[in-house]
């Protein structure tokens, strides 16, 4: 056999597998970048502080690696109820089990909520800093400063700065992370992008409405119960309770004349269609459950960890 066509094991490069947390305060874009990760919606995103309540698993895989990226709640520095504590929980969870950390801050902000996120990361953890939002940096010329201050902040495995929103230098962010990850053969298949059931993105998706189309209005108590999900063929016939915290509350959700609630299913259909490429016949309705956001026994019945 001709010896130089023989490969050899040093010239191989590895196939490299691990899961990545991605955390940081509320809204500073983990999710907008989860999404622009891997290509596709699947994390909820919106302008209201706390839209993501639980971990959402996305799934990167390319040539080189597979990346297995975990997007967490924004890190709530009140422990208000049992809500921002399971949310604080979770984040914990994550960062002791994983074999990277994303920490995302907004470009030309570091405050105290952001060093909160930083204490709060493992001893022997490789953080890359992810410096989202530097699109919307007035003075660009403030962003090399405010790099050299950061590297002091702690010792960041590495420093990207980029924006998710219009995917810029995003790609840049995936070759840095890529020789971080350990040695590994990919746990998903090729064409995977979540581990997350059908019946978890459909509430996550409604829910997304109700923060959009309610803004300020939207009570701090409401989640989204999926009571049934059927597929038939092509067909995805949903049936999802909005759960609000009081009475008063419900007229909010459902608005004059029942048109916000129509608004919401209608809006949260349409991208689910787009989502599981299929039809899908949405049916919404209002509950109250009293207290449920700082009740652990009610949390854990809608889904929360």
């Amino acid at each position: 056999m001709n010896q130089e066509n023989t490969p050899q094991a040093d010239d191989k490069v590895p196939f490299r597998t691990g899961f990545v947390a991605i955390v940081g305060r509320p809204n500073v874009g983990k999710s907008t970048l989860l999404n622009r990760l891997i290509g596709q919606k699947i994390s909820i995103v919106s302008r209201k502080a706390q839209t993501t309540r639980h971990r959402v698993t996305g799934i990167l895989t390319s040539d080189k690696a597979q990346f297995v990226f975990v997007d967490t709640p924004g890190f709530q520095t009140r422990h208000r109820n049992a809500l921002n504590r399971s949310m604080n929980r979770t984040v914990s969870q994550v960062l002791g089990d994983v074999d990277l950390v994303f920490l995302v801050i907004e470009a030309g902000r570091f405050g105290d909520d952001d060093r909160k996120v930083v204490s709060v990361l493992p001893a022997d953890a490789k953080v890359v800093l992810v410096i989202n939002k530097v699109d919307r940096l007035c003075d660009k010329s403030q962003l090399l400063p405010f790099i050299a201050k950061m590297a002091e902040v702690y010792p960041f495995t590495e420093i990207v700065p980029l924006s998710a929103e219009r995917g810029t230098n995003v790609e840049a962010l995936v070759k840095t992370a890529t020789p971080l990850l350990p040695e590994g053969e990919p746990m998903y298949g090729a064409d995977e992008i979540t581990d997350r059931s059908e019946r978890f993105l459909a509430a996550e998706f409604l829910r997304e409405k109700l923060f959009r189309l309610l803004g300020d209005e939207l009570p701090y108590g409401v989640a989204v119960e999926i009571e049934k999900f059927e597929t038939e063929g092509n067909l995805r016939r949903i049936y999802a309770a909005v759960v609000v915290d009081r009475s008063s509350h419900k007229g909010i959700v459902i608005g004059k004349g029942g048109e916000q609630l129509k608004r919401i299913a209608s809006e949260a259909r349409v991208e689910l269609e787009k989502l599981f490429d299929g039809k899908v016949f949405l049916e919404v309705w209002v509950k109250v459950k009293s207290g449920w956001a700082d009740d652990e026994r009610a949390l854990k019945s809608l889904g929360y960890e």
